[in-house]
């Protein structure tokens, strides 16, 4: 703890405090008498040296363990924001209405202020909640995102999907063990349940969307201003850093409109009130009016103009969700060691998330825009929507989960409605290899993470 004095006293004839930084001491100030004593505390030893001006400091390994985790944040958000952002516009450059160096720029700075935005809830459980009965120290950090990143890094380069959050998830409970903490099983079934839901439920969303948009009885200039409307009304109850509440917590425009101006305060629901559906419905109403103006000016066109809108709604929804899995194992080092607010560490990874988006960017945008051309503008919507309301559950939730897995499972949706009318279908054989990856990755992560904290503090003597 930051600030934090221990007194020692009857080390010979001297009484010293001793400053404590990120659980270590970081330096020995003399009180009386001469400082020249060896301490010991914990894992962590200090040798006080007088330097004649009454501090006895050093410089401690934990400051060099500390800059490392900060540095492999920076790596994970940087690889995160590399690889999970760019699928939500790729449909829009495989369109043509956004050329791929604009997509790529585009993708940097809306992931980026989704990250700041939108990225506490899921930061917090993966610093906080993946073990029990320890606080995640920064060598226990490093560990974990230079796990993380590593292991991801080398998938990519290898051109075999690594799962983010599932890597992340794997890490952490890894290097929280090796620490002393113990297993958050509880956490661990919720989590669980949540990705094995997100296939089916966003499967199921995305077929019907598909389907309907198919559909000759249902005019597409009907259809694609009502699914924008529903889009503008969940935008007015997703949840933002900058939005206070009463609690602290992140709160909705609805909600901040509804209470501040006191309007129909009647409950449809728990907490949500009338006013707040009110707020909410006139959100709706804006974007679907916008969205019925541009397809009445030219229906091909607006629907791409449409389809730009929508991907960098769903890669602001993804750069809420995929920070935390950067920023969540610094969580407790930030807030109790340093005494910054998180916003800041927040910042931190969006700035890496939105580098890594520009540098490596591109080339994605372009290679993943070439396989979503197949689906088209309307198979593109229906994967979309359900990837944007899926992920703003998840920040809801606070769970962390992997935005390319929330994508596949949309598109793999849509892709069966084009099946059953003898279109190009989905490969299965890519699906399991997926969803292979994803379970080795979690369980392979774990091992590495455990292996490397063990390895990393008998090297520095940090615990």
């Amino acid at each position: 703890m930051i600030g934090a004095t221990l007194l020692i006293q009857n080390i010979g004839t001297t009484r010293v405090d001793i400053s404590v930084f990120g659980g270590f001491i970081r330096s020995v100030a003399r009180v009386s008498g001469k400082c020249e004593y060896g301490v010991v505390t914990g894992r962590s030893r200090v040798v006080a040296l007088s330097n004649g001006a009454g501090w006895c400091e050093r410089v401690p390994p934990v400051l060099l363990v500390l800059s490392i985790a900060v540095l492999a944040a920076l790596f994970m958000s940087f690889t995160v924001g590399a690889n999970s952002n760019s699928a939500p516009v790729a449909p829009a450059v495989g369109a043509n209405a956004l050329s791929v160096l604009r997509a790529a720029l585009l993708v940097g700075v809306v992931a980026g202020l989704g990250a700041v935005l939108q990225g506490g809830s899921i930061s917090e459980t993966v610093g906080k909640d993946l073990v029990t009965g320890v606080t995640v120290t920064p060598l226990a950090a490093a560990a974990a995102l230079l796990t993380a990143a590593t292991l991801i890094t080398i998938g990519n380069s290898y051109g075999y999907p690594i799962p983010s959050a599932f890597t992340v998830t794997g890490a952490m409970v890894g290097a929280g063990v090796a620490l002393g903490g113990g297993f958050a099983i509880q956490e661990y079934l919720v989590i669980l349940g949540f990705w094995g839901a997100i296939p089916v439920v966003e499967g199921v969303i995305a077929y019907g969307l598909a389907r309907g948009l198919r559909s000759d009885s249902v005019p597409e200039t009907l259809a694609i201003p009502f699914l924008g409307g529903a889009v503008g009304y969940a935008l007015a109850n997703i949840r933002l850093t900058v939005v206070p509440t009463a609690s602290g917590t992140q709160g909705s425009v609805a909600r901040y409109v509804a209470t501040t101006y006191r309007l129909l305060p009647a409950t449809v629901g728990g907490s949500y009130t009338l006013g707040m559906v009110a707020v909410s419905a006139l959100g709706g109403l804006l974007a679907l009016v916008a969205t019925g103006l541009l397809l009445r000016r030219d229906e091909a066109s607006g629907i791409n103009q449409f389809l730009v809108a929508l991907g960098l709604v769903v890669v602001f929804s993804s750069g809420g969700t995929q920070v935390g899995l950067a920023t969540g194992p610094l969580e407790a080092v930030f807030e109790t060691d340093l005494g910054l607010p998180s916003i800041v560490l927040l910042a931190l990874g969006g700035t890496g998330i939105l580098l890594g988006a520009w540098i490596r960017g591109p080339r994605l945008v372009q290679a993943v825009s070439n396989e979503y051309a197949s689906l088209g503008p309307r198979r593109s919507i229906a994967a979309l929507i359900p990837a944007f309301l899926v992920a703003q559950l998840a920040i809801v939730l606070g769970i962390p989960i992997s935005f390319n897995k929330v994508m596949i499972a949309s598109i793999v949706g849509s892709g069966l409605a084009a099946n059953s009318a003898g279109a190009s279908g989905v490969s299965l054989r890519k699906v399991g290899i997926t969803v292979g990856s994803w379970v080795g990755s979690m369980l392979g992560a774990g091992l590495v993470s455990y292996g490397l904290y063990r390895l990393l503090r008998v090297l520095s003597g940090v615990g």
